[in-house]
């Protein structure tokens, strides 16, 4: 059985994240905190264990958080004993998955991720924007429909393909609720608002992209010691040579999930292993492969 790490992605964080964890063995963890609260600038430890939910869904307080989370869960996988051959993220989830791949350090990752919250928190207060979940329309259905509401002079794309019976999609808030009254006519059983402050992985996000090119350009990514897994492409990244323009690109792309685990299943992936906060990724890989298993570690 060969083994993939999946990392969460932004919205997944709760009050008390990783607090379960560190009681049960807290030495093995304090390298994580100390090293993400020297390069942020606050405690991490605190803000995760005693943050409250509207603290913690601050941008720039989440993505480190779910950061620091999601390598908590890949230390306990690994400490049991675990052992993997790939790695994928879900969004912010593919910065634990580089340092989890030995593509970059434990300190870089978190600098990665302090100059990443800041560009797409300033990104999204300028442009705003809104995002929904469509539940039970085929992508190509909902891509139709969106094509159809940019023709008429609005902005709505698919930005996260997270299974066969859920696609995110993005745009102005007027692209929004003209693509939720039209995809209901197209069949979709629900159309679910999410409490987002900006419609991230579009081009509402494209400057924030561009900032981060230029504040990580100098910082060094090696090529990883695992297989991994690109959200921009749904494939695995063979190149790291163009990581960096793949990184900014990143934020203002969809998010081929789907297409990732069909990539890992082709690659002999037969286990899934979920680290971080929640288990939804779990329950995406159930609902897009057969014949593998997927668990979570949470805490």
């Amino acid at each position: 059985m060969s083994t993939a790490l999946l990392f969460s992605g932004q919205g997944s964080q709760y009050s008390g994240m990783g607090r379960k964890l560190y009681d049960e063995q807290p030495g093995a963890y304090e390298e994580i905190f100390e090293t993400g609260s020297t390069v942020l600038g606050f405690d991490l430890k605190k803000t995760m264990f005693e943050g409250t939910a509207e603290e913690l869904a601050v941008t720039s307080v989440s993505q480190p958080a779910i950061f620091t989370m999601s390598l908590m869960c890949a230390k306990k996988f690994t400490l049991d004993g675990g052992e993997f051959t790939a790695v994928a993220g879900h969004s912010l989830g593919e910065y634990a998955a580089l340092v989890s791949a030995g593509a970059v350090d434990m300190q870089t990752g978190y600098t990665l991720i302090k100059h990443r919250a800041a560009c797409m928190d300033k990104a999204a207060k300028k442009n705003g924007g809104k995002m929904a979940a469509v539940i039970g329309l085929a992508p190509a259905d909902i891509e139709a429909g969106c094509k159809e509401i940019n023709n008429a002079g609005d902005y709505v794309i698919p930005v996260n393909y997270n299974s066969a019976q859920q696609t995110v999609i993005a745009g102005s808030a007027e692209g929004i609720a003209k693509a939720a009254e039209l995809l209901k006519k197209k069949g979709a059983k629900r159309i679910v608002p999410l409490a987002v402050a900006a419609a991230f992985h579009s081009e509402y996000m494209k400057e924030a992209g561009l900032e981060f090119a230029e504040l990580i350009k100098d910082i060094a990514i090696n090529a990883p010691e695992k297989g991994f897994y690109s959200n921009v492409s749904g494939e695995k990244l063979t190149d790291f040579a163009e990581i960096h323009t793949l990184l900014s690109k990143h934020i203002f792309s969809p998010v081929r999930f789907t297409d990732e685990l069909s990539a890992m299943q082709r690659d002999g992936i037969d286990k899934f292993v979920e680290c971080g906060p929640g288990k939804a990724l779990t329950g995406m890989v159930r609902k897009t492969l057969e014949n593998v298993t997927a668990e979570a570690i949470d805490g």
